[in-house]
């Protein structure tokens, strides 16, 4: 008995030197790569002093400019589980969004119409009537993608590849558009500024939210998105890794 409880003390010693039992260390973030550009020779014009925040820009040989669109510094906030929104505003809904970013969305909104956006309207449920009547965000079609380093590799590609729809085994396959959120009114104090809904948190939604700032163009419930749509865990870089989020206007097709 006396040898017993020896070796259980000079076990537990040696795992107080040694500290406890810890899964295998998580990877450190990865930092933030290069912009990317559409043409090596456009520039990038800073928004804010941060310098998170940016416009890209091409000048052609007659020094006309021109903006194509709007580039944020975000962080990896969430790689697993499951998902409501793509992009959050800091300090609000990381635990259904993959990055977030620390700006004010209504900032984000004036660049993306500074880049030829045209914003429509949020996704909207029922009818004049109070019918039950889903009819799916308008505005400009958005083209979402990230650039961002992964095991000491620079990757680029569209932001649906990150959101996997566990039900159809394969990534999110409807597009964001421009649906402009909404500016809330304060029914006690009118004369305050309206409250830009897309930063309670919906700056990029998967599920409809009435808030969105950007929407998918299709209907996606939020027991729906819950139930099915998830991160990417393994495409996703380590959590805090910095990201680029690029959104870029698509050209409305002529008719």
């Amino acid at each position: 008995m006396t040898r017993s409880l020896l070796t259980a003390a000079a076990v537990l010693a040696l795992a107080l030197v040694a500290g406890p039992a810890t899964p295998q260390d998580k990877p450190p973030p990865e930092p933030l790569p290069d912009a990317p550009k559409l043409d090596p020779k456009n520039n990038h014009v800073a928004l804010n002093p941060e310098k998170t925040f940016f416009v890209e820009q091409s000048v052609d040989k007659d020094g006309n400019k021109k903006l194509l669109r709007v580039l944020l510094v975000s962080e990896v906030c969430l790689r697993e589980g499951p998902l409501e929104v793509f992009l959050c505003k800091k300090g609000t809904k990381e635990h259904e969004a993959i990055l977030r970013v620390d700006l004010d969305a209504k900032l984000v909104h004036a660049a993306l119409e500074a880049v030829g956006a045209k914003p429509g309207s949020p996704a909207t449920f029922v009818n004049a009537k109070g019918e039950l009547d889903f009819k799916p965000a308008t505005g400009s079609k958005i083209k979402v993608s990230v650039a961002y380093r992964k095991d000491g590799k620079v990757h680029g590609h569209p932001a649906q590849e990150w959101v996997w729809n566990s039900m159809k085994k394969k990534p999110l396959e409807l597009d964001w558009v421009f649906a402009g959120s909404q500016l809330i009114k304060d029914p006690d104090r009118p004369d305050r500024t309206p409250f830009y809904g897309a930063n309670s948190g919906e700056l990029i939604g998967i599920s409809n939210f009435p808030y969105s700032m950007l929407d998918v163009n299709g209907e996606i419930g939020k027991d729906d998105a819950t139930l099915n749509y998830e991160a990417k865990t393994e495409k996703i870089p380590p959590l805090l890794s910095k990201v680029w989020l690029v959104l870029e206007p698509v050209p409305a097709e002529k008719k």
